[in-house]
């Protein structure tokens, strides 16, 4: 049985090798690929999962976005761990 990492502030995200970004022209959308599954990405979603390489926390990760949207780093920091979180549940993230 798989057990679930948790995702903590010191966790480095990163995509998984069968997962991957990519720009849909045709419908001039990103989405996330991953095997028998396409995932449409608002900008949010998508501005995290561009951070994701593996070189940086998630604390780092909600610094750069905080900056990035004028937006309060406590504030970003929940909400880029708990999308962190429910990503790695569903194995397209990896801690």
């Amino acid at each position: 049985m798989r057990q679930r990492p948790i995702a903590t502030p010191a966790s480095k995200p990163n995509l998984p090798r069968h997962v991957r970004l990519h720009h849909d022209s045709v419908r001039d959308r990103w989405v996330a690929l991953a095997p028998e599954r396409v995932v449409e990405l608002d900008e949010r979603s998508l501005a995290v999962l561009r951070l994701c390489d593996g070189s940086r926390t998630i604390q780092a990760l909600a610094s750069e976005l905080a900056k990035a949207y004028d937006a309060p780093e406590e504030v970003i920091a929940e909400d880029v761990l708990a999308f962190v979180q429910e990503w790695s549940d569903k194995m397209l993230v990896r801690l």
